[in-house]
Formats: C-alpha cells, structure tokens, sequence
C-alpha cells in the first residue's frame, strides 16, 4: 500500500490511500498517523478513490484515527468505491465515521 499525504491551503492533510489497507499495511498507516498528530494534525481527509480492499485491521486503523483527533478536530472519508463501501456498511462504520 501506498500512502501519499499532502497539504491544502487550510491545512488539512489529505491522505491518499492506495492499494490494500489490510494486516501487513494497517500498521504503517497508523505509525504515519501517530506523526501527524505529533505534529499537531487536526483536521484529516482520507481518500479512498484507489483504496482496493480494507479488513478489519484497516478498520480498526481509520477508527484509531477519529478517536486521536483533538477535540476540535475532523475527519473525512471521500472517494470511497462501493466495494469499500459495502464494507463500512456491513460494520456500521457509516454511523461512526463521516463519508462523503
């Protein structure tokens, strides 16, 4: 998996996810989360357009990262395909985690 992060001009980090957020990756995705916090990220956007597969691990990961956020802070998941899709669906993850 491959994880590309960038800045906009209001200083939301976008997170591009691509490939599979699963067992063997989920772990790299949350030691780059820890950094952003560390470093004072409050506000995340999560692109999913080329996320391919997600397990349980990678849920666990995206739940990891609304739960980190500072009190002021937000979370976005966009792009999402419908097979990723079906998942947050059939977890309940649509109720927790803000979708666009």
């Amino acid at each position: 998996m491959d994880i590309i992060k960038s800045f906009n001009e209001e200083k939301v980090c976008e997170v591009k996810l691509v490939g599979r957020l699963d067992t063997t990756t989920a772990p790299e995705l949350e030691a780059e989360l820890k950094t952003l916090f560390e470093e004072g990220a409050s506000k995340l956007e999560f692109n999913l357009e080329a996320l391919d597969y997600i397990s349980s691990a990678g849920l666990r990961v995206l739940l990891f990262a609304q739960k980190s956020l500072p009190e002021e802070g937000t979370m976005v998941i966009k792009n999402v395909k419908p097979e990723i899709m079906e998942v947050f669906e059939i977890t309940g993850f649509v109720d927790i985690l803000t979708i666009e």
